[in-house]
């Protein structure tokens, strides 16, 4: 029986298997190709719109992962003197900061970095517990530290540039200087007030960094910082210091509650120091006091007392009124409620130049009742009272000066001997310069090369050749203030000793004490004004602001190297001549 023939292969039964037995449907294959080609389009339409449509988008947004731009410091400019001696400058104070992701440390690295900081090992650790690639340790901390923390080798660590301020005058010249902040923005003084010319303008660079911060590529051209440019002020640092030595002495000598110098160029009107003490250092941030800060010379304002007298006998001078030798009558006498007196060391009569000499409240009075009230008042308004110093310096006062048309005859009195107005010792230095520069009032200037305001003629020169003459005799035997006299240069000035206002009524038992003069007398260089602030037991001028006028003015004259006009002799004062210097019973 012959075999039925098969289709098979390895025991499979082609004619009889149900896979081959059909065929697939010809849409599913299409569904396929359809569904690829879809995916295709889909990766086409995001392509366009990621690399055409919104590429800008997405740049910036990759840009923001992986670059950065970096701040390149700036350095303020300089403050320096007259001489081009350095009062501020900007030395390298890097910022330290970590990234505590990648901060990488052994026990004694951080021992070492915790101790170059001045930090405490847990102010460490809290940094490092911070959840951010940033944080700072310390900032604008000193070169030479920031060198040693550089040669710890520590991974994550990173020095930014940065700036210090530092004040190489410190105390001395602070009050003219004043101070930045943390932010190297200036506070005070001529820091505040050539902010912008100081202010340097930073840079930056754009870089590329990879994952774990390092740089990597740069973008585009840096900005160079531009470094801000320097201010030179008219102040002598050797003038300066040794101002403020003296009055820093003074005041604790006599135990006042403050003091000040103001030194002037006679012929220039620049302004040489300005001293204040209590004073305070630059580069310490903390525990300052209004106090402290104040630049009492130019903000603070007081009854400038018998300071003002020559004004007012240089203005009868020249009016014809009065002349030096003339007599007048110096007994006590009633202006309306008031009645003057030259109390404790009354006199029954005085020439103008004696009047001068004794600083006599009476005679003052008498010449001023000789003089119209305008006259007087302008006179006043000509020589700056009542006007703001024109200096560019922060808080500079303005002083109260009524105007003439409202005097009452007493007040008329009272304004004569220098009660009832007020100034500041820079304003009453200023003042003085109208009598060192043959009757022209000078321009005040702080900063060096700027363009002065025009200078005032006030009085004649043949006036107040006559007023230096007169002011010569306060400081000779028999004046107010012997112990002013400078050795070997001739000077002349006048005190002033007056009560201080304490809400509107005066305070027995506090004064304020003053000394204003020039020297040398015929050919003035300087003038120099000084004041104490409630000095005790003893509140004279003669006593204690002369003094410090002899000092300074010695040492000034000898640093602008003015020759001495007197032959130097030694000199002993016994006793001081003349009536009780300005002691004023006006209230």
């Amino acid at each position: 029986m012959a075999k039925k023939a098969t289709n098979s292969v390895r025991g499979v039964n082609y004619s009889t298997s149900p896979l081959l037995a059909s065929k697939t449907p010809p849409w599913r294959s299409r569904f396929l190709v359809l569904l690829v080609g879809a995916a295709f389009l889909v990766l086409i339409a995001r392509a366009l719109y990621v690399q055409v449509l919104e590429a800008e988008f997405f740049q910036k947004k990759g840009e923001e992962r992986f670059a950065s731009t970096l701040s390149l410091s700036a350095s303020r400019g300089r403050i320096l003197d007259r001489n081009g001696q350095i009062l501020a400058i900007s030395v390298n104070a890097p910022t330290i900061s970590i990234n505590p992701q990648q901060f990488k440390a052994n026990a004694d690295q951080k021992r070492q970095l915790v101790s170059l900081l001045g930090m405490k090992p847990q102010e460490l650790e809290t940094k490092l517990a911070e959840d951010s690639a940033y944080a700072v340790l310390r900032r604008q901390i000193d070169g030479g530290v920031a060198q040693e923390i550089r040669k710890l080798g520590i991974k994550g660590i990173t020095l930014e540039p940065g700036y210090l301020r530092r004040y190489p005058e410190n105390e001395s010249a602070a009050h003219v200087v004043g101070f930045t902040d943390i932010q190297d923005e200036g506070q005070e003084g001529i820091e505040l007030t050539f902010q912008k010319q100081l202010q340097g303008h930073g840079g930056s660079r754009s870089v590329v960094k990879d994952r774990l911060g390092r740089i990597v590529e740069d973008l585009g051209e840096p900005v160079d910082p531009r470094d801000g440019s320097d201010v030179q002020l008219t102040i002598d640092s050797k003038v300066q210091a040794l101002a403020y030595q003296r009055i820093r002495d003074a005041v604790q000598q006599h135990h006042a509650k403050a003091g000040s110098v103001v030194v002037l160029d006679a012929q220039t009107g620049e302004i040489l120091a300005l001293a204040n003490y209590p004073s305070y250092l630059p580069e310490e941030r903390h525990n300052r006091t209004g106090a402290q800060l104040r630049n009492r010379a130019v903000t603070d304002v007081f009854e400038p007392g018998s300071t003002m007298k020559p004004f007012v006998v240089s203005k009868a001078l020249e009016l014809g009124l009065v002349k030096p030798d003339m007599m007048i009558d110096t007994s006590p006498f009633m202006v309306g409620p008031l009645r003057v007196n030259d109390d404790p060391h009354p006199h029954p009569a005085l020439t103008v130049s004696q009047v001068i000499q004794k600083s006599s409240n009476v005679g003052t009075v008498r010449i001023s009742q000789k003089i119209e009230a305008r006259d007087m008042g302008e006179m006043y308004q000509a020589l700056g009272f009542g006007s703001k110093p024109q200096i560019g310096f922060p808080g500079a006062a303005t002083g109260k000066l009524r105007p003439w048309r409202s005097w009452k005859p007493v007040e008329k009195a009272t304004m004569s001997y220098g009660y009832g107005l007020s100034a500041s010792l820079l304003q009453i230095a200023r003042a003085y310069t109208a009598i060192a520069r043959d009757g022209e009032l000078a321009p005040l200037t702080l900063v060096k090369g700027e363009e002065a305001t025009a200078s005032v003629q006030i009085f004649q020169p043949e006036t107040v050749r006559t007023m230096r003459q007169m002011l010569r005799g306060t400081v000779q035997p028999g004046g107010t203030a012997p112990l002013a006299q400078p050795l070997g240069y001739s000077a002349g000035g006048k005190t002033g000793t007056a009560e201080k206002m304490e809400n509107g009524r005066y305070k027995s038992g506090n004064y304020r004490a003053w000394f204003t003069g020039i020297s040398p007398i015929d050919k003035p260089r300087v003038v120099v004004a000084v004041m104490l602030d409630e000095p005790k037991p003893i509140y004279f001028g003669g006593l204690v602001a002369a003094p410090v006028f002899k000092g300074v003015v010695e040492q000034t004259l000898r640093t602008l190297g003015v020759p001495p006009d007197l032959e130097v002799k030694p000199q002993v004062v016994a006793q001081i001549g003349g009536t009780e210097p300005n002691k004023t019973t006006s209230h």
